[in-house]
C-alpha cells in the first residue's frame, strides 16, 4: 500500500506521494511514484500514484513516450483543457488495465489509482482522482483535498484545518506533512521518503520535486513542533468534572 495526497486550495496545487512499495515483509523498495509532464509556458501537470506498482509505472511510462508522439490520442501535450489531459490518463490506465489484469489476479492486485492535477494555458488549475476502471472525479472548492491508497489516518487534521479558500501554501505544506506523519504513524505500509511538488496557481512555471526523508529538517521540525503543541493543547483544554478525574491536593 502507499499514500497519495493532492490538496487544491485557490493559490495553487500541492501534492505528496510516499515512496515505499513492498512484495512482502522481506521485499521493501524505494520507488518513485511522482511523475512531471512538463512544457513550462504552456502546460505543468503531475500524476501520483497508488496500487500495483508495475500497472502505474507503465502508465506513466506510456504517458512520457506518447509526449513524443505527435498526433496521438492521449499525448497529454496536445490535450486542450486539463479535463481532456485526466480522460487521456484515464484512456490510458484502462488500456493498461485490459491487457494485464486478467494475468495479473491470480498472484496479486493488479489494480491502481492515481492523483492527476496541473494547469493547461488558457484555464484554471485542476486536480483529478483517477480510479481504476479510468473514470475520475474533480477536486472543488468544497471537496478541496483527493487522497489516494491508505488513506483514513491522514485525513482527520484535513477536516480539521485545510480550506480551500483560506489555507496558505506554506501551510499547505505542512499539513501536507502531518498527514502523512499520521499514517506513518499507524501503518507500516507507508514511509518515508515522501516526495513533493507545489504548483503556484497561473504561473506554469516548471515544477521541481522535493523529496524529504526522514532526517530532512524541517520535517523533523514540523513533527516535534506540532507534538509538543498538541501535548500543550490537550493539558489546556477545560477539566472535566468528574470524581476520580482530578488528582487531590491533599
Amino acid at each position: 500500500m502507499t499514500y497519495g495526497l493532492g490538496l487544491y486550495l485557490k493559490d495553487g496545487i500541492v501534492m505528496t506521494a510516499d515512496t515505499r512499495t513492498n512484495a512482502g515483509v522481506d521485499h521493501v523498495a524505494t520507488v518513485r511514484k511522482l511523475n512531471l509532464f512538463q512544457q513550462p509556458g504552456q502546460s505543468i501537470m503531475a500524476l501520483a500514484s497508488a496500487g500495483n506498482l508495475a500497472t502505474t509505472q507503465a502508465v506513466a511510462t506510456i504517458l512520457e513516450q506518447r509526449t513524443r508522439q505527435p498526433g496521438h490520442a492521449t499525448n497529454l501535450f496536445e490535450a486542450p483543457t486539463m479535463f481532456d489531459a485526466a480522460t487521456m490518463v484515464g484512456n490510458v490506465l484502462r488500456e493498461v488495465m485490459t491487457a494485464h489484469a486478467n494475468h495479473v489476479q491470480g498472484y496479486g492486485d493488479p489494480s491502481a489509482s492515481m492523483l492527476f492535477g496541473g494547469q493547461i494555458r488558457g484555464e484554471g488549475h485542476c486536480l483529478f482522482l483517477i480510479y481504476s476502471a479510468g473514470n475520475f472525479i474533480q477536486a472543488t472548492s468544497d471537496t478541496c483535498f483527493l487522497q489516494i491508497g491508505e488513506l483514513k489516518y491522514g485525513k482527520p487534521i484535513l477536516d480539521r484545518a485545510f480550506r480551500f479558500s483560506t489555507t496558505s501554501m506554506a501551510d499547505a505544506v505542512k499539513l501536507s506533512l502531518l498527514s502523512f506523519d499520521a499514517t506513518v504513524r499507524s501503518n507500516l505500509s507507508v514511509a518515508p521518503p515522501f516526495d513533493m511538488i507545489c504548483y503556484r496557481a497561473n504561473s506554469l512555471e516548471p515544477l521541481e520535486i522535493r523529496r524529504f526523508e526522514k532526517s530532512d529538517a524541517y520535517y523533523s521540525d514540523v513533527r516535534r513542533s506540532y507534538s509538543q503543541s498538541l501535548r500543550e493543547t490537550v493539558g489546556n483544554l477545560p477539566v472535566i468534572d468528574w470524581p476520580g478525574t482530578i488528582q487531590s491536593n491533599g
